[in-house]
């Protein structure tokens, strides 16, 4: 994991793709270094049988990422800005360890990502199977005091890159997912 992904605190903005090819051809002519490229991960959320983290605004994550082998332990909330994720060897133990914690597994989202550096910021382009393509803009930091500098110049970044506010997407991939299994649920109600 570079320094691009060390810190307490994330500004992230999320943007809908209607066309990803296009969005990426205007990534690739700001000359980003590319980290990873199709990556599959798979995210494996754990929390209490009450849900006391979700009610908390909390999200405790294990993450798997092939081909590249990353495998992370991330944490975030409360609030939309703290996030902190640390490197793990084994994903599987870490998952027995956080069972035995009391968590059990809640969600698991599976995404296809690649991963660009552009400065200090990162640019991930996502895609969903049921949900979309997105692109996040983001930077970590532990300096919460140049949180609104970041946030204005990721909006700068998203403009030159063809984001319109119209574009925002401001719920996570969580809730995205748990809307989308609760609409299929009313569908399929008698």
């Amino acid at each position: 994991m570079t320094t691009h992904f060390q810190g307490r605190f994330e500004v992230e903005f999320k943007y809908r793709l209607a066309d990803s090819a296009a969005f990426l051809r205007a990534l690739e002519a700001l000359g980003p270094e590319v980290m990873v490229a199709d990556n599959h991960e798979q995210d494996c959320y754990f929390d209490t049988a009450d849900r006391a983290l979700a009610r908390e605004q909390k999200s405790l994550v294990i993450r798997t990422m092939a081909p590249s082998g990353i495998r992370l332990w991330i944490v975030k909330g409360p609030g939309p800005d703290r996030c902190e994720a640390v490197n793990i060897t084994d994903a599987d133990k870490a998952i027995s360890m956080v069972c035995t914690l009391g968590y059990q597994p809640v969600l698991t989202i599976d995404k296809r990502r690649s991963i660009y550096f552009l400065g200090p910021f990162h640019v991930t382009v996502d895609h969903l199977a049921g949900i979309g393509d997105f692109a996040e803009l983001a930077i970590m930091t532990d300096e919460e005091t140049a949180l609104p500098v970041y946030r204005e110049q990721l909006l700068a970044l998203a403009t030159r890159l063809g984001l319109g506010p119209e574009m925002r997407e401001t719920r996570s991939y969580r809730t995205l997912y748990e809307q989308s299994a609760h609409l299929l649920q009313e569908e399929s109600a008698p």
